[in-house]
């Protein structure tokens, strides 16, 4: 007789209008399992784990948690009922302490205390430190223990990964492991097959709400998985374009920076950047990585040090001020709808956004943006159902495809691009390494801020690694390794390789 599924699916289904987000989802997570949730962005996966954690209700369909039907409706039913919901970005108080952040609001729920959760599943965190002097590791440590002393059984990680070095990942998997030998359910939520290789038990895909399959992990591999994803096969190679080095475009010497409170954002920090280049930079979160893009494109102002553009110096210059010395750049933004573009307005609009200051006379033409918004849809294969659809209602890797599909057209000579694939899908990623490559091959200097380090490793010439807004290496990527630039990151030496790398 088989075991009773801590959680199981049966027909569930969720409709936002006409848009069927969830059609018919059969699944089942066990006791002392993993179990990975794949599939493209518009797949069903939030809204899926979002009925588990109650903040929404099915249309059709049951969940049942030990074999009996419930009704989540809310978070807290969730919670009450041993489900925690991990998410990527974190929903923490930095002014209080771990401790206090595990026990706040949690009156009576609390089942386990923190030392014991923490000792119990190899967490090695302070919990008398305040948050905001933690690690994005440590920080994430807190949010799996509120839901480990809530008492939860079947956990949902939303892309654990997608911010840490390799050695904080290895801590993490530590960590899952010792939850599959202590019964808990485990859902994780990640776009990177590898770790999906490497920890999972079977694999869920959903492919346009629809469950195509569940897998064995060890009866699978990436390729296969990409299919069923996709619907097709597709190469998962990052492509490498080799280029023989160019001219110097960009020049950072000595640039340091603080924020408003007097902490230091960059310190000393000092590269070069060629024509025909992709230079990465690595670093885990809150590293300098935003600082350093801003200071570039003149949004910030730097304390000292100096900005080279060719043989002009373009430190202490606003972005106007950049683009009226005739200074070809772009920059693509980790925000995209914050600082990139504008939801509430079409995709020509957005278009104008750059070059309303070319145009002449007092009202604006539009025909050009729908042309040029026309062939941009059709070149890089963007899903809309019109030009004039506010593009705040397009998925993210559609999203981001007009975006870097923009500056492109501006004919930069350096692109500057903040995590431009994070949260999206394998074909959407693919193509925005496509585009970059182009670009490399017209000679343009690319500045790729990154988090996955196998594609970095790939796609870029060379990587320069921060730590605390520290340089701490520049290395060639065919001379380095996940665990060399996962150590650099740490801002530690070794000769150790990570058992992941």
């Amino acid at each position: 007789m088989p075991e009773t599924p801590a959680i199981e699916l049966i027909r569930l289904t969720k409709c936002f209008g006409k848009v069927t987000a969830c059609d018919c989802i059969d699944m089942d997570v066990r006791h002392g399992e993993i179990l990975a949730l794949l599939g493209e962005n518009g797949s069903g996966k939030t809204t899926l784990t979002n009925m588990l954690s109650g903040i929404y209700q099915p249309d059709a369909g049951q969940i049942l948690l030990e074999g009996k039907p419930v009704t989540i409706r809310s978070p807290r039913d969730a919670i009450r009922m041993g489900i925690g919901m991990i998410h990527q970005h974190f929903k923490l108080v930095d002014v209080l302490s771990a401790r206090e952040n595990i026990l706040l609001g949690q009156a009576g729920l609390i089942k386990t205390a923190p030392e014991e959760a923490a000792d119990t599943f190899g967490f090695k965190v302070d919990l008398d430190k305040k948050i905001y002097d933690m690690s994005v590791s440590e920080k994430q440590a807190v949010e799996i223990l509120k839901v480990l002393c809530r008492g939860a059984d079947k956990l949902i990680l939303d892309e654990p990964t997608a911010v840490l070095t390799p050695q904080e990942i290895r801590a993490l998997f530590d960590a899952l492991e010792r939850m599959r030998k202590e019964c808990k359910a485990v859902i994780i939520i990640t776009h990177k097959l590898e770790e999906v290789m490497a920890v999972s038990d079977r694999v869920c895909v959903l492919r346009k709400g629809v469950n195509v399959g569940t897998v064995n992990t060890h009866e699978t591999n990436r390729f296969l998985l990409t299919e069923m994803m996709v619907g097709k096969p597709i190469s998962l190679d990052v492509e490498h374009v080799d280029m023989p080095p160019g001219r110097t475009l960009l020049r950072v010497k000595n640039l340091s920076a603080t924020d408003e409170g007097g902490r230091h954002l960059i310190q000393d920090v000092s590269f070069d950047l060629k024509a025909g280049e992709i230079l990465g930079v690595a670093g885990v979160a809150g590293s300098g990585q935003k600082a350093l893009c801003e200071l570039i494109a003149g949004i910030e102002k730097a304390d000292t040090g100096t900005i080279h553009m060719g043989e002009t110096r373009i430190d202490g210059m606003s972005p106007g001020d950049i683009t009226k010395q005739g200074i070809s750049m772009a920059f693509i933004p980790e925000d995209r709808l914050g600082m990139g573009l504008v939801g509430g307005m079409d995709m020509p609009d957005n278009l104008l956004i750059k070059t309303y200051n070319d145009q002449k006379g007092f009202f604006l033409s539009r025909k050009a943006a729908r042309i040029e918004a026309a062939e941009m849809v059709e070149r890089l294969r963007i899903v809309t159902p019109g030009l004039h659809v506010n593009i705040q209602k397009l998925s993210g890797g559609n999203v981001q495809k007009i975006l870097l599909g923009r500056e492109i057209n501006l004919n930069p000579r350096v692109l500057i691009t903040a995590y431009p694939v994070r949260g999206l899908d394998i074909g959407a990623s693919m193509t925005i390494y496509d585009m970059l490559n182009e670009q490399k091959r017209k000679g343009v200097g690319i500045l790729f801020v990154g988090e996955d380090l196998d594609v970095m490793l790939g796609l870029c010439d060379r990587i320069m690694v921060l730590c605390a807004g520290r340089v701490t290496a520049i290395v060639e990527s065919q001379f380095a390794t996940k665990a060399l630039l996962g150590m650099k990151m740490a801002g530690l030496v070794t000769d150790k390789e990570d058992e992941y790398a």
